[in-house]
């Protein structure tokens, strides 16, 4: 059956895997982002989707694109959360490293939970929210604590609404992806899934209606979190 999908931050990355992914299977898909030349290219490239200038920390601007979305297609089936932005702060240096700290926050975790509320205001009868969280949700890198800690408050809330909304059928999906071939990993070496390969196993995780999606070496990641998480923090240490 043929969805309205809404994905934050659609114009690029995991996000655009996503949203392609979702046009394959014959989807209506919206996407929105603060970048307009971003938003162009992808409205020309893909015609029959809608694309929307919106910055998700901004509660007129979520309403003004929900109402956009309503008058377009008259209900929302699944929303992505993927916008988000990945800051690295060294807090042992004598440095200020605080600087833009809430446009983190908000973008990467206040926006995502208030979108949610204000999506099932609208339409209680939601099929599916998915959050696009990180390995870093389970284990804080080093270089980026308060990443680590919006993306574990980000999981926390994904996994208390999944029991909330339970019994109402909505069924909420944590995406934990690895590195991914995308702009913000260009400058670091390593083995790198594709934006194709995360959307697919995300989608198939959504159809199975999983708690998790784990691709590619995320899979292994909470088994060897109970095994050997010493290994595993070391390894982000690292990281």
């Amino acid at each position: 059956m043929k969805q309205v999908v809404l994905i934050t931050g659609g114009t690029a990355g995991i996000g655009l895997g996503l949203a392609e992914a979702c046009m394959r299977r014959g989807d209506e898909v919206v996407v929105c982002g603060r970048s307009e030349l971003a938003l162009e290219h992808f409205a020309r490239t893909y015609p029959h989707a809608l694309a929307i200038r919106a910055d998700v920390t901004d509660r007129a601007a979520r309403s003004a694109m929900l109402h956009r979305i309503a008058e377009r297609y008259g209900r929302l089936d699944v929303l992505i959360s993927n916008a988000g932005t990945f800051v690295e702060r060294n807090f042992s240096t004598a440095l200020d490293v605080t600087q833009d700290l809430e446009q983190e926050v908000a973008l990467n975790l206040t926006a995502p939970i208030a979108l949610t509320g204000e999506v099932l205001h609208r339409w209680p009868a939601l099929q599916a929210i998915v959050f696009v969280t990180s390995g870093y949700a389970l284990v804080s890198p080093t270089r980026a604590p308060t990443y680590g800690a919006v993306k574990a408050g980000l999981h926390g809330f994904a996994e208390g609404l999944r029991r909330q909304l339970a019994p109402k059928g909505t069924h909420v999906l944590e995406l934990i992806p690895p590195m991914v071939d995308t702009r913000m990993n260009a400058n670091v070496t390593g083995k790198k899934l594709s934006t194709a390969e995360v959307a697919a196993v995300t989608l198939k995780a959504l159809e199975r209606r999983q708690p998790m999606a784990l691709p590619g070496q995320t899979r292994w990641l909470p088994m060897l979190l109970r095994i050997a998480p010493d290994t595993i923090k070391r390894m982000v240490a690292a990281s």
